[in-house]
C-alpha cells in the first residue's frame, strides 16, 4: 500500500514531474517583480505623492482584493438558511487523524473534545510521530492502548473503542499523516492538529457537508486563534483573531469564485479516496495541506472530475497559536517558505486557461502575493526614509493615503466581523471595538511583522531550508487551565 501512495504521488506531482512552463506564467511571475523595480526606482527621481509609487501599488492591490472579498462573500448578508439535512444512510463514515510529535501536554485536550462530539467519528488514530515526551505513556495509562510497536496500529481502547494509537519513528507530520491515512478505514478523514479543540458539533458538521455534496473533497473548517494569557499572547492574539476572521471570509469569497486553495490542516476534511488517488501529503512541502489542494485541483481538472474544496461556517475549532515574536515569526517564514515552494511547483497552472478560474484569476493574485511582503515593506522604509530626510512634500500626501487606506481596513474589518457572525453563529470571540482598534494599530505593528515573517521564507526558500524549528504549545493548555479555574 505504500508504495502505491508513492506511485500515485510520483504521477500526480508536478515537483517530481515537472511540466513545462508556459510563457503566460513566465510572464506573470517576471512582471509582478519587474514592476516593484520600476515602482521602487521612482523613489529616487519623482517628486510628490508618485515618489512612493511602491506604497502606492500596495495600497491599490489590497483595496481591490478587499472589494472583490466584499462583493463575493455579501451573500452573507442575507439570513443563513441552515444546511440541508443529509440521511442518516448517506452520511461517510468518518475518521480522525491526530498526528502527534511530543505533544502530551496538549493531547489529552483534543482527546476530550474529540470523545464529547455530537457524531463520534467512526475511528481515531493517533498518529505519535517518535514522540519521547511521554506521549506513549500517556496513550498506554491513560487511555489503555497496548503499545504496538513502531510501525504498528494498535488494538483498539478498550475504553474507547474508536481510539488507536500508530507508533512510528519520527519522520515528520506529513509522513505521519501519510501512514495513518493508509491504516485508517473509514470514507472521509479529518486531520485535526494535537493542539486543536474541536467545538461539539464539528464532526458532525463535517460528515454532514460530505454526505450532502459528492463532489467536495476538501473541507476546511473555522478556527480560532489562542494564545498564552500573558501580555505577549494577548497581543498576538488579539491581530491575529481579526486576521482569522478576515482570512476565513476571504477563503468563502475564493470558494464562491471556484478557486479556493487554502485550507488548514489544523482542522481539515478529506475524501479518503480522493487524497489516496493523488499520493496523500508531500512530506516535501513545508505546508503539505496548502500543496494537497493544489495537487487535488489540478488532477481533477486534468481528469475532468469536477471535484470540490469548501469553507464550512458550521465546523468550528479553537487551535493554539504564536504568542511571542521569535514563534510568530517561526511560523510565518515557514508558510510562506512553503507557500512559495507551492507556487513554483505549480507554476505550469498560472495563467493557464486549462484550469478555469483558479488558472487566470487566483494563481496570478498568488502570483503578486509573492512579492507583496516586499512591495509592503519597501513602501514603509521609503517612508521612514523620507521623513528622516525632511521630504515632508512627499511624507504628508503619503500620509493621506495611509489614512484613507486605513479607513477602507476599518470599514472592511467591521464588515467582516459581522458576515463572520451571521456564517458561523459565533459572537464569543469577536468585538467591534477591537476590530475598530486592530484596523487603526496593525498597519503599523502586526502587518509589518507579518511581512517580516514572509521576508524571512523567501531566505527559508532561497536556501532550501526545510527544518522550520519547533513550536511551544502554551495557548491552548492555558486556555483550559483558566476555564477549570473559572468553574470552580
Amino acid at each position: 500500500m505504500k508504495n502505491t501512495l508513492e506511485e500515485a504521488l510520483a504521477r500526480t506531482s508536478p515537483r517530481l514531474v515537472p511540466p513545462p512552463t508556459p510563457f503566460a506564467s513566465i510572464a506573470i511571475h517576471l512582471g509582478v517583480m519587474a514592476l516593484w523595480f520600476v515602482l521602487f526606482a521612482r523613489a529616487f527621481f519623482l517628486q510628490g505623492v508618485v515618489a512612493w509609487s511602491t506604497g502606492i501599488a500596495y495600497v491599490v492591490y489590497d483595496t481591490v482584493l478587499l472589494l472583490f472579498v466584499a462583493w463575493k462573500a455579501r451573500v452573507l448578508l442575507a439570513p443563513v438558511a441552515p444546511p440541508a439535512a443529509a440521511g442518516a444512510a448517506k452520511l461517510p463514515t468518518l475518521g480522525v487523524i491526530v498526528a502527534a510529535h511530543n505533544e502530551a501536554a496538549v493531547l489529552p485536550i483534543t482527546l476530550d473534545a474529540l470523545f464529547a462530539q455530537t457524531r463520534a467519528p467512526q475511528q481515531i488514530v493517533i498518529a505519535d510521530d517518535g514522540s519521547t515526551d511521554g506521549t506513549g505513556a500517556l496513550l498506554a495509562q491513560r487511555y489503555g492502548l497496548a503499545d504496538p510497536g513502531e510501525g504498528q496500529l494498535s488494538a483498539p481502547s478498550q475504553q474507547y473503542p474508536n481510539l488507536r494509537w500508530l507508533k512510528l519513528a519520527h519522520g515528520g507530520k506529513a509522513r505521519a499523516l501519510n501512514a495513518a491515512l493508509l491504516a485508517i478505514a473509514t470514507e472521509t478523514v479529518m486531520t485535526v492538529d494535537a493542539d486543536t479543540l474541536l467545538e461539539p458539533d464539528a464532526c458532525a458538521a463535517m460528515a454532514s457537508a460530505f454526505g450532502r455534496e459528492p463532489a467536495l473533497v476538501a473541507a476546511a473548517g473555522l478556527l480560532t486563534p489562542v494564545c498564552d494569557h500573558t501580555w505577549s499572547g494577548r497581543f498576538f492574539q488579539w491581530f491575529q483573531t481579526y486576521e482569522y476572521i478576515r482570512n476565513f471570509i476571504s477563503r468563502f469569497a475564493w470558494m464562491r469564485a471556484d478557486s479556493l486553495l487554502l485550507i488548514s490542516g489544523a482542522f481539515a476534511g478529506f475524501r479518503r479516496d480522493a487524497v489516496m488517488a493523488v499520493g496523500g501529503f508531500d512530506a516535501d512541502c513545508l505546508v503539505e495541506d496548502y500543496e494537497l489542494i493544489h495537487r487535488l485541483r489540478r488532477y481533477s481538472a486534468r481528469k475532468g472530475l469536477g471535484w470540490d474544496v469548501r469553507v464550512l461556517g458550521t465546523a468550528r475549532a479553537r487551535t493554539d497559536a504564536p504568542g511571542t515574536l521569535t514563534t510568530f515569526l517561526r511560523q510565518r517564514r515557514r508558510w510562506f517558505a512553503g507557500f512559495l515552494q507551492t507556487q513554483y511547483w505549480y507554476r505550469d497552472m498560472t495563467g493557464n486557461r486549462k484550469y478555469g478560474k483558479l488558472g487566470l484569476m487566483m494563481l496570478p493574485v498568488k502570483a503578486f502575493d509573492t512579492v507583496q511582503p516586499i512591495y509592503g515593506l519597501t513602501a514603509f522604509a521609503l517612508l521612514i526614509g523620507f521623513l528622516f530626510d525632511g521630504r515632508f512634500t512627499i511624507v504628508l500626501p503619503v500620509l493621506g493615503v495611509i489614512v484613507g487606506k486605513i479607513a477602507i481596513d476599518l470599514a472592511f474589518h467591521l464588515y467582516s466581523v459581522h458576515l463572520y457572525r451571521r456564517w458561523s453563529g459565533d459572537r464569543a470571540h469577536s468585538s467591534f471595538g477591537m476590530a475598530f482598534l486592530a484596523a487603526v494599530f496593525e498597519p503599523f505593528s502586526f502587518q509589518l511583522m507579518r511581512h517580516s515573517g514572509a521576508a524571512l521564507g523567501w531566505l527559508h526558500f532561497l536556501l532550501g531550508r526545510r527544518k522550520w524549528g519547533v513550536q511551544n504549545r502554551t495557548g491552548i493548555a492555558a486556555a483550559r487551565n483558566r476555564g477549570s479555574a473559572a468553574s470552580q
